[in-house]
């Protein structure tokens, strides 16, 4: 019976804690809401304007003018000019080599006695027929002599002997005049390929050279830049359009270089390797007055073969909208301030450059482009705009500093710091009255 009465008061006892605890229930003190975003940004009201594209492309230097020096004679090289060198400047009509001309000036000297020999033969036929027509004259017979009779065959073979010995002085002549080799026309040589006392015959290579009146350089055009740039193009009934877009080439092989030249030519054909439009720029007097950058300070002489960027003066357009690479993300949407929280904008770009986008969708005049790099928030976020008011820059600048969600935790740390040391400083008569009660 003991045993039944221990477990009832169990159960009631348990029954009782139940009833007390859910009578009871914890209760949390709230401090105070949540405490609000404090993201700063600066935003950029959005302007429409004029705007003047420039491509980019690149390419190398090339000559407009190239050829292979050739002998038109054979024979040994006995001189050498030192301009004849790689790297070499050079006049037009000057003289770059000399061939031994002994054996054609001996020529040249038989060209001259066999004029002499046909030319006396001639003198001596045409007496003969001046004696034969003064012969048929006395003799009576009426009308013309016959041509036989006058001679007149073997005047025209000594007339023809006579030609034939002027062509054969024509011939030696120009071939002592081929053994002075000079140059075309002025320009610079790229290599060469044979040197003093070398013999030569003709069509061997002796140098290749190069003009240097114009370089030419072959520039990529973009297919999705072709819409905001006019090339010169040539029609079946007239030469060409008139527009020869500018372009600023610039140089790296020594220190940054400015050059500056016109397209002047659009290859008719789309390039097979790269499947892009290719058009011809060109840089006139690149060695002499285009040389001189500011002043008398000289830019590095342009090298064939070399590469530089290039860059196009395209359209320019107007009420255009230009935003900065940077803010935009993933290449589609951008983010916007409306009364104090974030929306995201997806646009469209039309056209862009390593720094800027055009952009023809998405935006208008008067929006508020966050230009404020942020990661990835949702569209209502509340942000605080940075104003243009020093004094207020110089808060914002502050409070960032220190961080913008970093504050406010930092106070209520503070304050969680200041209640425990009161808790502290009243810990020792609390446990001395809960011994004293004890």
């Amino acid at each position: 019976m003991r045993k039944k009465w221990i477990s009832v008061a169990i159960v009631a006892a348990f029954a009782m804690l139940i009833f007390v605890i859910s009578s009871n229930p914890p209760s949390a003190k709230r401090r105070g809401g949540k405490p609000p975003a404090d993201i700063a940004v600066d935003v950029q009201a959005i302007e429409a304007r004029e705007y003047a594209i420039q491509l980019d492309s690149y390419g190398l230097i090339r000559p407009r003018t190239q050829t292979q020096l050739l002998p038109e004679v054979s024979a040994r090289i006995t001189w050498v000019s030192p301009q004849f060198r790689a790297g070499g400047f050079f006049e037009a009509g000057e003289a770059l080599l000399r061939l031994e001309d002994r054996d054609y000036q001996v020529a040249l000297v038989k060209a001259r006695a066999s004029l002499a020999s046909a030319e006396q033969l001639l003198s001596e036929e045409e007496a003969r027929v001046k004696q034969a027509k003064a012969d048929w004259k006395r003799s009576g017979k009426k009308g013309e002599a016959p041509d036989i009779v006058t001679r007149k065959p073997q005047l025209l073979a000594a007339q023809a002997n006579v030609q034939s010995a002027e062509a054969s002085l024509s011939q030696a002549e120009l071939d002592v005049e081929r053994t002075h080799i000079r140059a075309p026309f002025a320009g610079r040589v790229l290599s060469k390929s044979v040197d003093l006392g070398q013999f030569v015959s003709s069509g061997t290579v002796l140098a290749t050279i190069y003009g240097v009146d114009t370089i030419e350089v072959r520039l990529p055009i973009k297919s999705r830049d072709l819409a905001y740039i006019q090339l010169p193009e040539r029609y079946r009934f007239n030469q060409s359009s008139e527009e020869k877009p500018s372009v600023e080439f610039i140089s790296t092989l020594i220190r940054p270089e400015h050059w500056f030249g016109q397209v002047i030519e659009t290859e008719g054909a789309i390039d097979s390797g790269s499947r892009q439009l290719y058009v011809i720029a060109e840089i006139k007097d690149p060695y002499g007055a285009a040389a001189l950058s500011d002043g008398d300070q000289k830019k590095a002489p342009l090298k064939i073969g070399q590469y530089v960027q290039a860059k196009i003066s395209g359209k320019t357009l107007n009420n255009a909208i230009v935003i900065p690479n940077r803010v935009i993300y993933q290449g589609s949407y951008v983010y916007v301030e409306v009364d104090g929280t974030l929306q995201r904008r997806n646009i469209h770009i039309a056209w862009q450059n390593e720094h800027e986008a055009l952009i023809d969708d998405g935006l208008q005049v008067g929006d508020n482009l966050v230009v404020t790099s942020l990661g990835q928030l949702p569209s209502g976020t509340a942000v605080r705009v940075i104003t243009d008011k020093p004094e207020q820059r110089r808060a914002v600048s502050g409070r960032q500093g220190q961080g913008p969600q970093l504050g406010k935790p930092r106070q209520a740390g503070e304050r969680g710091q200041k209640k425990s040391s009161e808790r502290r400083r009243t810990n020792a008569p609390e446990a001395h009255v809960q011994r004293g009660d004890s």
